[in-house]
């Protein structure tokens, strides 16, 4: 019995089967055509998405690219901008350093005076400091009479002074007068400021005896006997002296040993001559 009850199931499962391959032939020969006209829609429309999709994500790619790349250009832009305001720095801090060796070196050569350092805080007017105004006083040891020198030799000389400023009229006003000699061989000349003259790079020298010594390239420096002014203190180098039409005196040029267009620091003697009148004699 039980035999036969197999023999029963394994005919229905067999039947099952040829059915079911049956059912799948037909199925597949049926959906072939419409499976066939769903490929010739779909493809396209996937091949259009798929291309939507890649343009898509390049553009946001490059977007995230662009993105980075000009945080990137913003970042190189500050430390460009660092960069040049460090260079800027130290390029300036370079400049008063070696204004400030030049400075020492000019008080080594004046050791036999007392003297102080002072900024230049403002300049008068014009184009040149004929007047300025520095930022020590009679707190420090200034007092009117101060002579005061820069870069290798004599600037001005001080007029007027408070507790914590100091004017200065420097040689290239037109007011200026100096009492001078020839380093080499102690004659005696006037160096006179003239503006429109320092244009050229070039202030006055006059009242030469006609038996002086004075030529070209000469060491003018202060005389031993200026009023206003402390002995042996370089003004700068004679140039194209000749003979006045009176035939009594000499005169010519003097170029300025220091620059009177951007004056920075100076160098400030305390010790002054006495004398009754603040003009440069």
């Amino acid at each position: 019995m039980e035999s036969k009850y197999n023999r029963y199931v394994l005919i229905g499962l067999s039947l099952c089967c040829i059915a079911l391959i049956t059912i799948t032939s037909i199925t597949d020969q049926w959906l072939a055509p419409l499976r066939t006209a769903v490929g010739y829609i779909l493809i396209p429309i996937q091949t259009g998405v798929n291309r939507v999709g890649v343009s898509v994500y390049d553009e946001l790619t490059d977007y995230a690219k662009l993105k980075t790349a000009l945080e990137e250009n913003e970042q190189l832009k500050q430390q460009i901008s660092s960069l040049i305001e460090e260079n800027n720095r130290l390029q300036a801090e370079q400049f008063e350093l070696e204004r400030l060796r030049d400075l020492y070196e000019l008080d080594q050569d004046y050791m036999q005076y007392e003297k102080t350092a002072a900024r230049v805080i403002a300049n008068d007017s014009g184009d040149w400091f004929q007047v300025f105004r520095v930022d020590k006083g009679s707190a420090d040891g200034i007092q009117a009479g101060s002579n005061v020198m820069a870069g290798g030799g004599l600037v001005g000389i001080v007029t007027d002074v408070g507790a914590h400023y100091a004017t200065v009229r420097s040689i290239i006003d037109d007011s200026s007068r100096v009492s001078a000699m020839a380093l080499q061989s102690g004659d005696i000349c006037i160096v006179g400021g003239d503006l429109t003259l320092y244009n050229k790079g070039r202030l006055t020298i006059s009242q030469i005896q006609p038996d002086a010594d004075i030529k070209d390239g000469d060491r003018i420096v202060t005389s031993n006997i200026s009023s206003a002014f402390l002995p042996g203190i370089l003004i700068g180098y004679a140039k194209d002296i000749t003979l006045d039409s009176n035939q009594l005196t000499s005169s010519g040029y003097l170029i300025p040993v220091a620059e009177f267009d951007n004056l920075r620091e100076v160098l400030i003697i305390t010790d002054v001559k006495e004398t009754e009148d603040p003009e440069v004699k």
